[in-house]
C-alpha cells in the first residue's frame, strides 16, 4: 500500500473489537504504532553512539575506566536487544503488507486487540504464548 493510499485515521482512534478483525483501519493504527516505536528505537540508538564516541577518552583513575567500560557494555547489550526488536517490527510491518498480521502462528486464530495494542509484535495469541512459556520451563527444569 503506497503513502497515497494510506487510510485516514482519527487522532482518537483504538481498534474495537465492535469492527471486522483486521480492517484496513486497524492494520494502519498498527502499522503507524510499529513505526513510531522502531523510529523510536532508532532515535535512541543514534543517541548512544554519539555517547560512546564522545566518552572515548582515555580515563587515568582505573576505578571510573572500570564503571565507564561497565557502562558501555550493558548500554551496548541494550542496542544489541533493541537491533532484534526492531527485526521484530519489521517482520510484523511485513505480516500487515502480506495481511498475516494479529493471527496466531500457531492456531491461526485472531490475536486479542488487547495484547496486540501491548505488545504489537506478538506473533502467537496469550493461550498459544502460555502453552510454549510452561513448555520451555519442562524442558528447561529438564
Amino acid at each position: 500500500m503506497s503513502e497515497a493510499e494510506r487510510i485516514e485515521l482519527p487522532k482518537d482512534y483504538v481498534p474495537s473489537e465492535d469492527e471486522d478483525f483486521m480492517n484496513d483501519r486497524q492494520k494502519e493504527y498498527f502499522r503507524r504504532k510499529l513505526m513510531a516505536w522502531k523510529d523510536e528505537i532508532l532515535r535512541e540508538s543514534r543517541s548512544t553512539i554519539s555517547n560512546l564516541q564522545e566518552d572515548m577518552g582515555a580515563l587515568p583513575d582505573l576505578a571510573d575506566r572500570a564503571s565507564t567500560e561497565t557502562d558501555r557494555s550493558l548500554e551496548l547489550r541494550a542496542r544489541d536487544r533493541q537491533r532484534k526488536l526492531i527485526s521484530k517490527i519489521e517482520s510484523a510491518l511485513r505480516r500487515i503488507e502480506e495481511d498475516d498480521y494479529g493471527y496466531c502462528e500457531e492456531t491461526g486464530e485472531p490475536i486479542s486487540l488487547a495484547r496486540l495494542d501491548a505488545r504489537p509484535v506478538a506473533t502467537l495469541s496469550l493461550e498459544a504464548q502460555e502453552r510454549h512459556e510452561r513448555k520451555e520451563r519442562v524442558h528447561r527444569d529438564d
